[in-house]
């Protein structure tokens, strides 16, 4: 069974993610193809997507304007599982402000019942690197790489959360779907895009 994996590729960290995944891929010995994506038609192909860090606004709005942003929904609510990374992750709530500007109006896709901040913990000086446990997972001792990072202020029940720092949500599961405020695709560490890739796996069975 071959996964047919994808990284939306509108803006941000693709080319990282999509190295991480090729190596995680690799490391797991999995048939699978990494592609590059960007057209509702290459979506609808996938078995699993990343939506990397970047400019969540730009994200998101090119994906409305390209027709990407209905059909990642579409695939989402079918079961197609994927991972938010950062602005990834703002796509994924249903609610966002920032923490300087305050309320963002930009397209989000709605998938977490939850209250996002957006530069949670400071502007692009205020970037840094933290110690992460994710136990229910199975991922411990992870580092964190926190670029310009949201928060998960509250959330509803359904809504697993995987890490705090600071008393911070910082990693949150719903079913097929995974979010962090920090950038994975920025470490050696392979242990959360295993995961995914796991992930799909096991939703393809």
């Amino acid at each position: 069974m071959t996964l047919k994996l994808g990284v939306l590729a509108i803006q941000g960290d693709v080319a990282e993610n999509v190295s991480s995944l090729e190596n995680s891929v690799t490391e797991l010995n999995q048939d699978a193809t990494v592609n590059i994506v960007k057209t509702p038609e290459e979506i609808s192909q996938l078995d699993g997507l990343i939506i990397p860090g970047g400019e969540s606004t730009t994200i998101g709005q090119l994906s409305l304007v390209n027709g990407s942003l209905k059909e990642i929904k579409q695939k989402v609510e079918s079961g197609m599982p994927v991972l938010g990374i950062c602005a990834g992750m703002v796509l994924l709530a249903n609610n966002a402000s920032d923490k300087v500007i305050g309320k963002t109006e930009q397209p989000l896709f709605g998938f977490l019942d939850v209250d996002l901040e957006r530069n949670s913990f400071g502007r692009q000086r205020e970037s840094f690197e933290a110690n992460i446990s994710m136990d229910s997972i199975g991922i411990s001792n992870y580092n964190g790489v926190f670029i310009r990072a949201p928060t998960i202020t509250t959330a509803s029940n359904d809504i697993e959360v995987l890490a705090k720092f600071n008393e911070k949500i910082v990693a949150i599961k719903k079913g097929n779907i995974i979010g962090t405020s920090f950038h994975p695709e920025l470490t050696e560490d392979l242990a959360i895009h295993k995961y995914f890739v796991n992930l799909v796996k096991a939703t393809k069975n």
